[in-house]
């Protein structure tokens, strides 16, 4: 099943707050054909050919009928209203481009580390940069058509905490694709609000030990 692009006009002159998102993941996993499948505009590309000389540094197994790969980063763009847009990268998977991630996790919201169940050892480096960079994530499940995992199975495998959201998708499809981004844009809100709850109960509680040290400190004598 092929993935497209749907038409839109060009982005509107009121739109004033971007935000950005950055799909990562292992080689091949399906991070190019994300961003494609759910962007408003014709994505920007850095796929190139593969060629016989990256054999020697490409892990190729699982994914030998594939012929191009991304080599800096995808980007697509989605309108969310009048003045917020979501712009949306694809991190390169090969380990020989890791070093590309850090700056483009540079000002990131939030991150879909996007997996193939049959290669889940591939997902490891991802899922260990984004916890160095203290950035939120959820991790979508892309569907190949490999044996079928238990959510706890990949819960284990990954390693991945209980409070980060876990979900299937097929990444040609662009409604599955939405849903992904709106689990993580989902996520992020609930984290936010967190914070905020947090921040609140720490207000009362410092005011109230500044008054107990006032009680407690020794009242001034008068001046003779």
């Amino acid at each position: 099943m092929d993935s497209a692009t749907s038409d839109r006009a060009a982005l509107s002159d009121t739109a004033d707050n971007g935000l950005k998102i950055v799909v990562v993941g292992g080689f091949g996993v399906g991070k190019t054909t994300m961003v494609r499948s759910v962007s408003e505009i014709r994505p920007l590309n850095t796929e190139e050919t593969m060629t016989r000389a990256g054999e020697a540094v490409d892990h190729l197994d699982g994914v030998q009928a594939k012929t191009s790969t991304t080599v800096a980063f995808d980007f697509g763009r989605i309108t969310l209203d009048a003045r917020s847009v979501l712009y949306l990268f694809g991190a390169p998977g090969q380990e020989r481009f890791w070093f590309l991630w850090d700056r483009l996790f540079s000002g990131t919201l939030g991150a879909v580390v996007l997996v193939d169940t049959r290669r889940l050892a591939d997902s490891w480096y991802a899922i260990d940069r984004l916890e160095h960079h203290g950035t939120p994530f959820i991790v979508a499940c892309n569907d190949f058509g490999g044996p079928l995992h238990s959510e706890q199975q990949i819960r284990e495998a990954l390693d991945l905490a209980e409070d980060v959201p876990l979900v299937e998708c097929d990444a040609r499809d662009r409604s599955s694709s939405k849903y992904v981004l709106i689990t993580l844009v989902e996520h992020l809100a609930a984290l936010s609000a967190a914070r905020l709850r947090a921040a609140e109960a720490a207000v009362p509680e410092a005011a109230s030990d500044a008054a107990a040290l006032a009680a407690a400190a020794p009242t001034p004598e008068p001046a003779p």
